[in-house]
């Protein structure tokens, strides 16, 4: 591919998420999608509609990763199905951008880097929270030196849209999520492995299914699911047409023994009225938080001199107004897996870290289910940490 071409780009899973790779249809800027996958009509209907009449569509994956138009791919399936689809994209040359959560198992994950070792593709992870503006500030602070060594961190996410995003479909089956610790969890647990500078260890868990069950209108099997999350669906008991099966945890609690002697903390409630992330960070020197994540109406709060309670901090940083989805996060992530495919480069996500925040979150879920028994969490060889780590940035 000549430098002045576009980027040829083909969409696994078109509809629902996949609407993430639009951010990579810049005819003659160096980008644009010609192909798309989706097992439904309507979805490709959709796909062409945005794209092109000429755009490729097909609903098996094998006819557009078989194309020789296709220089790379988007992976936006659910996430039962991202082993598969990324290990035969990755087979047929085409480098990859895979949607979180790598896999759904550790065993996936590792099968997926296996193969983009061996196979020397490139193999790019959506791990979209790392591009927002709070995050980063918060990054750029730590690393400065802003509360000295990071020792302690935790998160508390209170998913407001929980019943409506994670309890009417397949996420709230084991067999294809694993986890809601895994599968919302893992932006989380990335996040503070990222801040922290460290990756998990050891885990121990605790959690239930405190609220859903009781609710007993469930969609029909064969029903599909409603789409889409409604602020008027409340409260969580009045919830309609969950979900047939419900084997997911809505409560999760886990507790992390990081490298480095450091520790974090992760808690995760699926009916709480109000959406929340809030990272806290403490080091030898200082703390810092986050105060919301949506851009030019959060804050990052500093603090490193001693004091009693001081609501504000020492210093502010209010984050600055973005365009484009989860804010702004999305257009950023996909022009970065665009300049890395097309010209190399550092890159702010990590194939290590996606795995490993996976693997944190699958042991979590197995400590949880087993009595809140330790779980170490297995480690990756290292040459393979080594390759991986090669482009990631200081």
């Amino acid at each position: 591919m000549r430098s002045s071409d576009d980027l040829r780009i083909g969409v696994i899973g078109a509809g629902g998420r996949g609407a993430l790779a639009m951010n990579a249809h810049r005819p003659g800027e160096g980008s644009r999608l010609v192909a798309g996958c989706d097992v439904r009509e309507d979805a490709l209907a959709a796909f062409k509609d945005q794209v092109g009449a000429d755009a490729f569509v097909t609903q098996d994956y094998r006819e557009l990763l078989d194309r020789d138009d296709v220089d790379a791919v988007f992976v936006t399936t659910p996430d039962y199905l991202h082993e598969e689809h990324a290990v035969a994209a990755l087979e047929a040359g085409k480098p990859v951008y895979l949607e979180k959560p790598m896999a759904i198992t550790i065993e996936g994950c590792d099968h997926i880097l296996r193969t983009a070792y061996e196979a020397e593709v490139k193999l790019y992870l959506g791990h979209n929270m790392r591009h927002f503006a709070a995050c980063r500030r918060m990054k750029e602070l730590i690393d400065g030196g802003a509360i000295g060594e990071p020792k302690v961190g935790w998160c508390r996410h209170f998913v407001c849209y929980g019943a409506d995003a994670y309890f009417k479909d397949w996420h709230a089956e084991r067999r294809y999520s694993t986890s809601l610790l895994l599968q919302k969890g893992c932006h989380d647990i990335d996040v503070l492995h990222w801040l922290l500078g460290a990756y998990t260890e050891r885990t121990v868990a605790m959690g239930a299914l405190t609220l859903y069950d009781q609710i007993t209108d469930r969609r029909a099997p064969d029903e599909p699911p409603e789409t889409g999350w409604h602020l008027e669906n409340w409260p969580p008991l009045s919830q309609k047409k969950l979900n047939p099966v419900i084997d997911v945890e809505d409560v999760s609690m886990m507790l992390m023994q990081l490298e480095h002697g450091r520790f974090a903390s992760y808690q995760q409630c699926h009916y709480a009225p109000d959406g929340w992330r809030n990272y806290t960070i403490i080091g030898t020197e200082g703390r810092i938080e986050n105060f919301g994540l949506a851009p030019g109406a959060s804050v990052v709060r500093l603090w490193n001199v001693r004091a009693h309670y001081n609501p504000y901090g020492d210093e502010q940083y209010l984050t600055p107004r973005a365009t484009g989805s989860h804010g702004g996060s999305d257009p950023r992530i996909v022009a970065e897996f665009v300049r890395y495919v097309r010209a190399g480069g550092k890159i702010a996500t990590s194939p290590v870290a996606a795995r490993n925040s996976v693997a944190a979150g699958c042991m979590a879920a197995e400590s949880l289910r087993n009595g809140s028994t330790p779980r170490d969490i297995p480690k990756l060889p290292q040459q393979m940490v080594d390759y991986f780590n090669a482009d990631l940035e200081p």
